[in-house]
């Protein structure tokens, strides 16, 4: 099992555009094989930092699943919505496996 951690540098004033973003990722990971475990926005602290975390059985399972989301129309709009607002600023990606016991 592989988590992909995305830590976000956002926006602060485009807070509700990068909401509806990963509304629209959450079920296109589930889709495409993966578990979404949600997006965290800005409560208390940085403004402008959010994070999301997304599970794959393996890392190639994952690999699969960028394959498909590069001719999925639904992550494609996805991708264009959060180019054309500009809720992005910058992300980082990170490759976890949980230690359970």
């Amino acid at each position: 099992m592989v988590t992909c951690y995305l830590k976000y540098v956002i926006d602060p004033y485009k807070v509700n555009e990068f909401e509806e973003y990963g509304k629209m990722w959450i079920p296109l990971v589930n889709k495409l094989g993966g578990t979404h475990h949600g997006y965290f926005l800005p409560h208390e602290g940085a403004n402008n930092i959010a994070y999301a975390l997304f599970t794959f059985p393996s890392l190639t399972e994952y690999e699969e699943y960028r394959m498909k989301m590069a001719l999925d129309e639904e992550c494609q709009a996805a991708i264009k919505f959060a180019e054309d607002n500009k809720c992005i600023l910058s992300y980082e990606r990170s490759f976890m496996r949980p230690i359970f016991k």
